[in-house]
């Protein structure tokens, strides 16, 4: 054996890249590592054994919350918190973000799904100018048998959706499982010395770790296998950039796609060249207002298909490519006609049909959405000089190959027929009526109702609401207020289901406001429809107008005051 020889094997291993771990991180050891339970909640405890920290229902008579609060953290740049936990049996996991000299706490995740074995979360904290806290907050289901674990908290610099696959988690990506076709973790010395697979590219040598997908564990062809990363967390727009290697690309399909909250994929990039004998860098530009993985498909057409290898995944707030447009702001769409009109104009033919009012609001009339006592728009037959007409309010023209999702709220009062009290199209830029979208469908209420809609047009288009009275004696009054355009789709984009920190609607809960147990004689109560006595309260909630369940939202709730 030569003298060489024996050097390599007695040399020491490269060193493996080492993620940073910034302060805030735990592996609950034999110390919580400066998180503590908050004094005025039930307290977490520490596993005798080490290695993990627990919340356990067997402790408490009633349903209680068990909130572990961190250390204060000056992390300003934007990190990534990853968690590995467990829920058993019932109860929920949440993540607040607590910035210092504020009273509210900000909600950044939430889980409430039971497992057999330990999940890892991935969230993003965004960039910040203040210091915080993390708390977390545990609520295990009553009765025995139901608990929440944490294993370990680790905060590291940069995007969650990043990863070299150097670590056991994989930074939270997943394969997702096919009895045909899956990606594996590649690298290391243990690998058969006859592959014809590549050295990692973070390393650059066998030590390294990468994914990869290989057609010689392909059991049926036409398959696909997929790796996600974590879901985003909050809106990111910028440059994803990775590395792949591909052999024998005339027999495998190669494409990265994004996916939201509601399954939707879209292709976003597909190589355009075919084997790649060393590691080739791709960047493609991605604009997410919304949550989305990163979906990497691997598929074979033969036994053939050769392998598809990926590493390196990284990501800048900054665009790869210069012509790309930033993501456009459709708030230009937003009105509450608190201050005028907006970027709204109607037709002038024949007068105007939509008029700016505000009214004082008693029992018999609601005020305007916005306030109660401020401005809203008011098409009426008394504003015209003419028995009919036909009142078209235009919005602001809006870009092409968007999704947006479009609320507002309307009422209703003393029309005959509903059929043409309101509709909403999408107009051309040429003023030509392309599609109608939405009419009323239900009898007037005498209560703001929220419409939202979610729309995509391969041309620029502007919302167009158009209200036609035929005869005056068949018309009414029709009122609109707070206009509101976002991108993505309503079911995913934060809305009046899921109100900004601090705020409640009261629609899916009591968002954590309690009321103190010691009054006997005053009670908050959550209810819907109008008050159970006549004139003391609101014909229907403020947040949707309803004055009865509906599918769409089961509880239009409102919180009333009872004295008794």
């Amino acid at each position: 054996m030569s003298p060489l020889f024996l050097l390599a094997l007695l040399a020491p291993p490269p060193a493996e890249p080492q993620t940073q771990l910034l302060p805030g991180s735990c592996r609950f050891e034999d110390t919580t590592c400066g998180y503590v339970s908050d004094p005025d909640r039930p307290s977490w405890t520490l596993n005798e054994e080490g290695h993990f920290i627990t919340a356990e229902s067997s402790s408490l008579d009633v349903k209680d919350k068990f909130v572990l609060v961190s250390p204060r953290l000056e992390l300003l740049d934007w990190n990534c918190v990853r968690l590995v936990y467990q829920i058993t049996g019932a109860g929920s996991l949440q993540l607040h973000l607590r910035p210092e000299g504020e009273n509210f706490d900000f909600t950044l995740w939430t889980a409430n799904k039971p497992s057999d074995s330990w999940l890892i979360a991935s969230v993003d904290l965004p960039n910040t100018t203040k210091p915080y806290q993390l708390l977390m907050e545990g609520t295990p289901g009553q009765g025995e048998g139901n608990s929440l674990a944490l294993f370990e908290i680790h905060i590291v610099p940069g995007y969650c959706i990043e990863c070299n696959f150097e670590e056991h988690h994989l930074c939270g990506y997943n394969n997702q499982w096919n009895p045909n076709v899956n990606w594996y973790v590649g690298g290391s010395l243990a690998r058969d010395p006859q592959s014809n697979l590549p050295d990692d590219h973070t390393m650059n040598n066998e030590r390294g770790h990468y994914m990869y997908v290989d057609s010689v564990y392909a059991k049926r062809f036409q398959e696909v296998a997929k790796l996600s990363s974590p879901m985003t967390t909050t809106p990111m727009s910028g440059c994803l950039s990775f590395y792949y290697q591909r052999d024998q690309a005339r027999g495998n399909f190669f494409s990265l796609f994004t996916k939201d909250e509601l399954g939707h994929y879209e292709e976003i990039w597909r190589p355009d060249v075919y084997a790649t004998s060393t590691w080739k860098l791709v960047q493609v530009d991605i604009k997410a207002p919304h949550p989305i993985e990163a979906v990497f498909e691997v598929a074979f057409n033969s036994a053939r298909g050769g392998y598809v290898a990926l590493d390196d995944i990284s990501f800048s707030p900054q665009f790869c490519h210069q012509e790309t447009e930033p993501i456009f702001d459709p708030s230009i769409s937003d009105c509450d006609f608190e201050e005028g009109y907006c970027q709204y104009y109607q037709e002038r033919i024949g007068g105007s049909v939509w008029n700016r009012v505000s009214v004082k609001p008693n029992v018999y009339r609601i005020g305007d959405h916005t306030t109660g006592t401020g401005s809203f728009l008011l098409a009426n037959t008394r504003f015209t000089n003419r028995p009919g007409y036909v009142g078209r309010l235009h919005g602001p023209l809006l870009p092409e190959n968007h999704k947006y999702c479009l609320r507002f709220y309307y009422t209703v009062h003393g029309f005959v027929k509903m059929d043409n009290a309101l509709a909403l199209y999408l107009y051309e830029e040429n003023n030509v009526a392309q599609e109608k979208i939405w009419t009323i469908s239900e009898t007037s209420r005498d209560v703001w109702t929220e419409v939202d809609l979610t729309f995509q047009k391969p041309m620029p288009v502007k919302i167009v609401f158009v209200t036609i009275c035929r005869n005056f004696w068949d018309c009414g009054l029709v009122a609109l207020d707070d206009i509101t355009v976002t991108l993505g789709d309503c079911q995913v984009a934060v809305g009046p289901l899921r109100p900004p920190t601090g705020q409640c609607n009261f629609e899916l809960g009591d968002c954590g406001y309690i009321q103190e147990k010691n009054l006997h004689r005053h009670n908050w109560i959550r209810t819907r429809g109008q008050t159970p006595t006549s004139y003391t309260g609101p014909r229907g909630d403020h947040t949707l107008g309803g004055t009865s369940c509906t599918l769409r939202h089961p509880t239009c709730c409102l919180v009333t005051l009872l004295i008794s």
